[in-house]
């Protein structure tokens, strides 16, 4: 049965929306700072010749490099100010999720509450800056190799000066990037990093749009996958859109409470678990380790000695490592459920769980606290984990499959389809809040007219 709540945000009308006076100033701040995002992707590093970097591009297609590009919004194949985009700031929010859950220092601090999660949040940015600058320094050292063996220089002018310059630009995109996600999550709706990596995956759909029915309308692409391709969009979309909203809500009661009117009275809650609590960092991992050989082979020009051992051991894994190819697709399934386990036992601690509901006095009924109710949460944690790996690995694989069958190069992932579904509908349940609590104000100053009037 739903709640007053649900029901009340059922019957709640976009009508409102016109009245939200500070909702659409919020919606459109974001609208304003992922535009300025778009604006820097197109803005190239110093000393980069655009119209060379085009063409170097087109000859490194299928590694993990696509991947990256596709979550800064084509940034990388320009080689713009923001080409590492906010990936750097995801990997170093992941290992010091990872080091305070190993580490006993970081995962007391993580327990200090506001001051603590500051703390981390400072770590976290530190991290960012020496990630960028590693990686911007190898992109600059790449980038002065890049296409030696096809006799073209993306550089105009090769140098530590270059390297220096490259390096400074890109560590301060990244940070603007930070900061503007920042500004998004405080003064807009929504998260702020999410809405950029999603704004940058959205941003090449009109591209691979236009190329899909062009190549219907030469005949190149039959009108049967193009058909098939769609509605294999739309029931992704809807299974992602179902399975990420589904919940195990665990019962929780607490001990019964003298009330002012003298009746004794049992609070109670739900503990909700998700069943996909990995979220997409799963099939991320899963896919930089696979495309990791080919990536390899790729910035090394091409120019791998095959009739060396370790030559050919490099060619045989990017034979079968290719896309499509039945060792990739079981290595990357196998891949996203054992990531699926490792994270999720990171992210969430049943010992730490039953110790906070026993300390509040809550306890699960029929289940006793401390010990038991550890090993209860891990039992119904792992069910749903198995359910949660078996729908994400389904999600994955199948637009893969569909790629090694048609050869068609489908950008829409299902990686990207489930960072734009997730973030999406992140988006739309903070409108709804904010209608809601609009709704909620307007009727609190009719009671309050009418008590006056009385």
């Amino acid at each position: 049965m739903a709640s007053r709540a649900d029901s009340f945000a059922s019957q709640m009308s976009l009508a409102n929306f016109s009245k939200a006076t500070e909702l659409r100033q919020r919606i459109w701040f974001t609208v304003g700072a992922l535009i300025v995002f778009r604006f820097l992707s197109f803005v190239p590093l110093p000393g980069i010749n655009p119209r060379v970097l085009s063409q170097l591009a087109d000859q490194t297609r299928g590694g993990i490099l696509d991947m990256f590009n596709m979550f800064t919004g084509g940034s990388l194949e320009r080689m713009s100010l923001i080409a590492l985009g906010v990936m750097p700031y995801i990997t170093a929010s992941i290992v010091v999720q990872l080091a305070s859950a190993l580490h006993p220092t970081l995962a007391a601090l993580k327990k200090e509450g506001t001051v603590g999660r500051q703390k981390l949040n400072q770590y976290t940015r530190y991290g960012t800056v020496f990630l960028c600058t590693i990686q911007g320094w190898f992109v600059a050292a790449g980038l002065e190799s890049f296409g030696a063996a096809s006799g073209l220089q993306a550089v105009v002018d090769p140098g530590y000066m270059f390297r220096v310059g490259a390096v400074i630009s890109l560590v301060g995109g990244t940070m603007f990037l930070l900061w503007l996600g920042e500004q998004i999550t405080s003064r807009g709706i929504g998260n702020g990093v999410s809405l950029i990596i999603m704004a940058g995956i959205v941003a090449q759909f009109p591209q691979f749009a236009s190329n899909l029915f062009e190549g219907g309308r030469t005949g190149s692409i039959s009108a049967g996958i193009i058909i098939g391709f769609l509605l294999m969009v739309v029931v992704l979309i809807l299974l992602i859109s179902f399975m990420e909203r589904a919940q195990r809500r665990l019962l929780i009661q607490y001990p019964k409470r003298a009330t002012q009117r003298g009746m004794m009275q049992a609070d109670r809650s739900h503990l909700p678990l998700k069943l996909n609590t990995a979220g997409v960092i799963p099939p991320i991992f899963a896919s930089s380790l696979l495309l990791l050989p080919l990536t390899i082979t790729q910035f090394a020009g091409n120019s791998v000695n095959t009739e060396s051992t370790m030559g050919s051991i490099v060619v045989a894994l990017n034979q079968y490592l290719a896309h499509g190819q039945p060792l990739y697709m079981t290595l990357y399934a196998a891949g996203i459920i054992f990531f699926c386990f490792f994270y999720t036992a990171v992210v969430f601690n049943p010992e730490e769980t039953a110790e906070n509901l026993k300390r509040n006095g809550g306890f699960i009924p029929g289940i006793r606290p401390g010990k038991r109710t550890e090993e209860y949460l891990d039992y119904v944690l792992t069910r749903i984990t198995v359910v949660g790996a078996i729908y994400l690995t389904l999600v994955c694989v199948i637009p893969e499959y569909m790629i090694a069958q048609t050869g068609i190069p489908l950008f829409l992932g299902g990686t990207s389809l489930l960072i734009v579904v997730n973030v999406t509908v992140d988006t739309i349940s903070q409108i709804q809040s904010h209608l809601l609590a609009h709704q909620y104000g307007d009727l609190i100053k009719k009671a309050k007219l009418k008590g006056r009037l009385r």
